[in-house]
């Protein structure tokens, strides 16, 4: 959920150089603007929660398997994650302001599209078109931001309301899917961000919030590479998971040579999609991979709970978004806290602590799988994985930038919003593929899952911090 960073970029782009009056100037359209920019970003993390509680009825309706419930969800962050890799760099090249209302235009139609999804397939098709439309708004939101607001401290403000507005769809979006599902189905959770996109095309219109075009490269060739790499590695794990071993063996072939080729790709290009420099310091290593691990299991654990809830419980839409509450609360009641921890202690301590949680709620939730508790247990559960997730992210992005080596802050935001997707992605992959041997059994495994590899990315994390960063 990446509201809880401070920005997706890593870090905010300066203020508006290319000869146009500043941002001050216009200061009648900026609360509206921003506003606008606020709920495109709400929209687009809202699609992220609400599906999950929509699942059973989805299922249902188009006759999926666990399989197709997996590539509805991983088909979104696939292509989300991938291209967040050079969001920043189209936003740059193109316009922050035409590639955020491209990217929102895209997602409403999208969604309407979706809405009418006759079969899983072509749903699947739009959630990956979903993914590339909330690639586009996400970083070129923030450069939006930047330009409206060139002081800083009016900047800081501005980016503390976009947190809170678009944070929201994180408590919202369980219950809000719950209780769309409950009075007209699935459909009802896509329809919902048509009248959402019309409005923020409405709010951020006219030339408030425009800039020239920039002449920033992007290797297309290499991009597509890295979409193709993280689809093949998913559709391993979910061939694994329903035992299709020849399918599985198969994929997992291609995943290491069409990988072969992308890291050919990178070696030979001008406009690398991953800044190589980064990958050598140890601190931004294991930042990279305990912000992988939270996606892997918050994402992983809003995918395979829903079933537990409506299946094992017979929870129905809306009863299951409220059961979501003590995980959903946290993320929007301890940021702030989060914060003041980081200035005065630095990210490491929320770091660990938040790592230390996510173990703890995982073998929680997977204990009270296993056995069947009440739900005061999973209560506790899924309150110790909101309150970790909630102390890991916003001081993450502290540690992974503060570890990269200078001049490249943007592009370590940019990597651990793209790696943090990429471990949401295998999230439901490898924890919907044990879920897949039975609801309880299945997500009993799962659960410990999650808690194994927040573990371990916790104890690497804790010996790379350890050690002296080498830039």
């Amino acid at each position: 959920m990446t509201s809880l960073q401070s920005s997706p970029a890593g870090e905010l782009p300066d203020g508006p150089s290319d000869g146009r009056a500043p941002a001050t100037a216009r200061t009648g359209r900026r609360p509206l603007a921003l506003l606008g920019i606020s709920l495109g970003y709400f929209m687009v993390l809202l699609d992220m929660t609400v599906l999950s509680v929509a699942e059973p009825d989805l299922a249902a309706s188009l006759r999926a398997s666990i399989v197709g419930l997996q590539w509805v969800t991983t088909g979104y962050t696939v292509v989300f994650g991938a291209l967040l890799l050079s969001a920043g760099a189209v936003a740059d090249r193109y316009g922050a302001h035409r590639v955020f209302r491209a990217g929102v235009v895209v997602f409403g139609l999208g969604s309407l599209l979706s809405a009418l999804a006759p079969a899983l397939e072509p749903l699947v098709v739009l959630r990956a078109v979903l993914g590339a439309a909330g690639a586009a708004c996400v970083p070129a939101s923030m450069a939006m931001i930047a330009l409206l607001y060139p002081d800083p401290a009016e900047r800081t403000r501005a980016v503390a309301a976009w947190a809170a507005i678009s944070g929201a769809a994180v408590a919202a979006g369980p219950i809000a899917g719950g209780v769309l599902v409950d009075l007209a189905g699935w459909r009802a959770i896509f329809l919902v961000n048509v009248p959402i996109a019309v409005l923020v095309l409405a709010l951020t219109t006219g030339r408030v919030t425009e800039r020239a075009r920039g002449d920033r490269r992007i290797d297309w060739t290499a991009q597509l590479a890295a979409c193709t790499v993280l689809a093949l590695l998913t559709d391993t794990l979910v061939a694994a998971g329903s035992r299709s071993w020849a399918h599985a063996a198969g994929s997992g072939a291609a995943t290491v040579f069409v990988a072969a080729v992308f890291i050919a790709l990178e070696r030979r290009s001008t406009a690398p999609v991953v800044n190589r420099a980064l990958l050598r310091g140890a601190g931004v290593r294991t930042g990279l991979a305990a912000g992988a691990a939270v996606n892997f299991a918050l994402n992983g654990s809003l995918f395979v709970l829903p079933l537990l809830f409506q299946q094992d419980r017979h929870l129905n839409a809306a009863v299951s978004g409220l059961a979501f509450l003590p995980l959903t609360l946290p993320f929007v009641l301890n940021p702030p806290v989060t914060g003041r921890i980081v200035a005065r202690f630095g990210p490491r301590p929320p770091i660990l602590t938040g790592m230390t949680l996510l173990t703890a709620g995982g073998v929680t939730l997977g204990w009270a799988a296993w056995t069947g508790a009440g739900y005061g247990w999973l209560a506790l559960g899924l309150s110790l994985t909101g309150f970790g997730v909630s102390f890991v992210l916003p001081a993450l992005v502290s540690a992974v930038v503060g570890a990269a080596p200078e001049g490249t802050a943007g592009s370590a935001g940019g990597l651990l919003n793209a790696v943090r997707q990429t471990g949401a992605t295998l999230g439901v992959a490898a924890m919907g593929a044990l879920a897949g041997l039975g609801t309880v059994i299945g997500s009993a495994y799962a659960l410990l899952l999650s808690a194994s590899v927040c573990a371990a990315a916790g104890v690497w994390f804790a010996l790379g911090a350890a050690r002296p960063n080498h830039r």
